[in-house]
Formats: structure tokens, sequence, C-alpha cells
């Protein structure tokens, strides 16, 4: 397999007028094509921190991330935007859907942000409706789905234009645990059939029977 995400000595410090705290002390991690892994901890253990400097969203205070075989410690702008864009997905245990788009047009106007257009992200917002088993309720309003076909739609925008890593923070604290599961299922058959690196921070003991591997974060360390 190749690695396709990786962070090296990745320290992040948030301060607050005298207050300095260290949530990532000195963090080294891979993740390769076509592997699931779970990132678990404690609250307050800095894994959803690290989730969002692996995705771009957070700058190290040190240290750097590879996506991509691109840097983008120093990565700004426009920049940062294209590699996100272009590389990753992202998926949160809120949904996040627009109100007034259907299932199908909440994927395409994803689309549309990474520069798709027309009848191309139609039908790319198509394929991966379909994939993700909503073919039949692409054209329901968030309000009309349950929750766990919300969080499915949500996961199509992820899959959406074929980013290599998705990244995914707590995708079934909003769900039963049967929901949970058969969105679980879902996520290794498209990760393993799409050769997609998938990194989930949890705290669901499920992700485990899904997971390749377990990291897990204390303390602002990855244990040994």
């Amino acid at each position: 397999m190749t690695t396709i995400l990786s962070a090296r000595h990745v320290e992040k410090r948030f301060t607050e007028g005298r207050q300095s705290v260290d949530v990532l002390k000195g963090i080294d991690f891979d993740a390769e094509r076509g592997e699931i892994v779970a990132l678990e901890g404690p609250s307050g253990s800095g894994k959803t921190t690290l989730l969002s400097i692996l995705g771009g969203i957070l700058t190290p205070t040190s240290g750097h991330v590879v996506i991509d075989g691109q840097i983008i410690d120093s990565g700004r702008g426009r920049e940062l935007a294209a590699i996100r864009r272009r590389s990753l997905g992202f998926v949160f245990q809120q949904f996040n859907l627009f109100p007034s788009l259907t299932a199908a047009e909440n994927v395409e106007y994803a689309l549309n942000v990474k520069g798709w257009r027309g009848n191309e992200a139609r039908l790319e917002a198509e394929r991966v409706i379909k994939a993700v088993g909503l073919d039949e309720r692409k054209k329901f309003l968030p309000r009309d789905l349950s929750g766990g076909q919300k969080q499915r739609v949500a996961i199509a925008r992820a899959l959406a234009g074929n980013a290599p890593i998705l990244l995914a923070d707590e995708p079934t604290a909003n769900l039963d645990s049967i929901v949970g599961m058969q969105v679980l299922e879902m996520f290794r058959s498209l990760a393993k059939k799409e050769n997609r690196a998938l990194v989930i921070v949890t705290h669901d003991p499920k992700v485990r029977d899904i997971a390749d591997r377990v990291v897990k974060i204390h303390d602002g360390r990855l244990a040994a």
C-alpha cells in the first residue's frame, strides 16, 4: 500500500492571554490508501485537533503534514484550499446539509465548490448517491430523511470527486447502534473498493470492527 497522509513531529499549542495549553506533543502519524484507521482517546486528548490538522483546517505550531505528496504546513489561502478540495473529504457528526437542497443537490453543491460544473457534477452526484444506497431518495429534502440517511448523504458528499482521503469525526455519534453499524460497514466497503484512506475519530467501540488499525491518543501523544 501507499502512504497518502502523514504527520511528522506535529505539535499544537493554543494560547489565550497569558495561558497556553499544549494539545499535541510531537505526533507522528501515517495512513495508507485502502486503510481504515480508528483514532481513539478520551475527551480532551487531542484527537479532534489532530484530525483538523491532518485535514488542513488547523495549522500546527510546529511539524508538518503531507497530503498526497504535498507538504501543507506552509500552504495558505488558495493553495491550501485547492489541496483540500482535490484530496480530502470530510464527514462530521453534525450532518451540515442545506435544508432547501435535495440529497443529490447537496452532493452536487459540494462538487461545485470543488470546481465541478454542469452535467459532469450532476452525474458524479448521482453516482455517489447510488453508491451509498440512496438512489430512490436522491430527490428528498433533508427533513424527509432519517438520521442514518442524512449521514449517508454526508458520506456521499465526502466521497464525491474521488478525494483519496476521507476524514470522519464521530460519524456514528447521532445514530442508533443498528444504523451506526450499517453506516460503518458501508464506510469499509467504499474505502476498500475505491482504495481510499479513511481516518475516523471515535468513541464508538464498533469502529474497531471495521478498522485495519486502532491508534490511541492520550494527553496529546500517540500511545506506544
